[in-house]
């Protein structure tokens, strides 16, 4: 089988692809805290529990790939790999063969995420596309129709946004993300929600449309932690992909793989 590692800055996502099966559909997947204290021991203990759920054991994984935004992270998970599944993982990294043009004045600045979510979005829906990615941070990419990475836009994340709201405003509390009864809000809760939810609809929304007005018609993908939350009340994004990132993964590890 095939491990794809999807370590972001808030979580990691884990999947499980049948090994040698293009185009096959995830078999199980799971999400933990990222942290960067974990050794490579500490991380196969969590992941020997999950493959024990599936049924599976160490020696069932024939290859791993790798995405992080976690430089300490990136060499733990490649120990890991080496020790516990005796294989060399593709680590999605400047000059890891991707199949995709990267635009980007400097392309080694590209998050290893938003490379995976693009070559997934047109490997599903063509170009040229938008992928709307709610994580750590909100980014916005635009593929060209001919496959080629263009660039994108990032801004903070849900999360972030209302980490720094309940830390510098003393009288709000924290709130769960969730869709309010109406957008003017009749408590302080609601007031939150409404503004939270809405907001970030419309700012994601709105650069979709700036962004078409360069690319033109295009297909919009949302995916991260927050997607389908957001995702529903939005009128610019058409299909929701929560697994992208780790399809893009799968992918690059078949271009890859030894």
């Amino acid at each position: 089988m095939l491990l794809a590692i999807d370590a972001g800055n808030t979580q990691t996502v884990l999947g499980l692809y049948p090994a040698g099966k293009p185009g096959a559909e995830l078999l199980d997947h799971w999400r933990i805290a990222t942290s960067d204290e974990r050794s490579s021991d500490e991380h196969a203990l969590l992941l020997g529990q999950f493959l024990a759920q599936h049924g599976a054991k160490f020696s069932d994984i024939s290859g791993v790939v790798v995405s992080s935004t976690v430089p300490r992270l990136t060499a733990v998970l490649r120990e890991m790999a080496e020790r516990y599944f005796a294989v060399p993982p593709v680590v999605l990294e400047p000059g890891t063969k991707s199949g995709m043009p990267i635009l980007y004045d400097n392309p080694r600045e590209v998050g290893a995420d938003r490379i995976a979510n693009a070559i997934a979005a047109f490997d599903l829906y063509g170009g040229p596309c938008i992928v709307v990615d709610f994580g750590t941070a909100t980014t916005v990419d635009a593929t060209s129709g001919k496959g080629e990475y263009l660039g994108g836009a990032i801004m903070p994340g849900i999360e972030i946004s209302l980490d720094a709201l309940f830390e510098r405003a003393a009288a709000l509390p924290r709130v769960d993300l969730s869709r309010p009864k109406r957008v003017i809000g009749k408590s302080t809760v609601a007031s939150v929600q409404a503004g939270v939810l809405y907001g970030f609809v419309d700012a994601v929304d709105g650069l979709c449309r700036r962004f078409q007005e360069e690319l033109g018609d295009c297909t919009v993908i949302s995916t991260g932690g927050l997607g389908d939350v957001v995702s529903p009340h939005s009128a610019a994004i058409d299909h929701h992909e929560p697994w992208l990132t780790l399809h893009g993964l799968r992918l690059i590890y078949e271009r890859n793989a030894p």
